[in-house]
């Protein structure tokens, strides 16, 4: 009898956490990290790893599933394995940095959301890749989410651009603005109300809230 190879992935961590950022900040997900070159990892196969979401969803108290880590989407085939064999109970999210938009199509059929965190990174050119997963998802009909997290030293003019092209690539994305840290002051000023201002006159559905400081589980 010949035998099947069933798809294999690295997980680094699996255990409950609160979600720092996005749509679903503040809620009590099942982490679900995959391991990055050089990180301490568990090989899983498809099947094993849906039996311990089985087994974990039924005993921790969570809202959902987060599938996060470095560079989920490199492991497109093993999401799509797991989830398209094992129903889960729970929603289930894939976070991750937009830069794989061509390795979405069959992980897009098994998660409820997918939420692209874009960090604002030295190399602006991966923008336009986090904009076409947005379409990618908005076209296969799965809801999606962006997560707008700058750091000191990005513009505003720079936020409402991605604003604006997440707009005109997927109306119906749900936008997250996380103010940049800035000490002891409050990162909530005077600049960040006429930031939401003005995004709300570029797309309806702009939240602006503060990102849960670290460590909140494990990401």
């Amino acid at each position: 009898m010949a035998r099947t190879t069933l798809p294999t992935a690295p997980i680094a961590g699996l255990s409950p956490g609160v979600q720092a950022q996005g749509v679903w900040s503040g809620r009590r997900q099942l982490f679900v990290r995959f391991a990055g070159e050089a990180e301490t990892a568990v090989l899983y196969s498809s099947e094993m790893l849906a039996k311990q979401l089985e087994r974990a969803t039924a005993q921790a108290l969570v809202h959902s599933i987060l599938l996060s880590g470095r560079d989920p989407l490199s492991c497109a085939s093993f999401i799509a394995a797991v989830f398209g064999n094992w129903t889960s109970p729970l929603p289930v999210v894939l976070e991750s940095d937009g830069q794989r938009p061509d390795s979405l199509e069959d992980v897009v059929r098994v998660v409820t959301m997918v939420q692209v965190l874009w960090e604002f990174p030295d190399a602006p050119s991966g923008a336009e890749r986090a904009v076409a997963s947005l379409a990618a998802v908005a076209a296969a009909g799965t809801a999606h989410a962006l997560t707008l997290a700058p750091r000191d030293g990005t513009s505003d003019g720079q936020i409402l651009r991605l604003v604006e092209q997440a707009h005109a690539a997927a109306p119906g994305t749900k936008i997250v603005i996380h103010p940049a840290p800035s000490g002891e002051k409050s990162p909530l000023d005077r600049r960040y109300a006429t930031l939401l201002e003005q995004a709300t006159t570029i797309h309806r559905d702009v939240v602006l809230s503060l990102r849960i400081p670290g460590p909140v589980g494990t990401r």
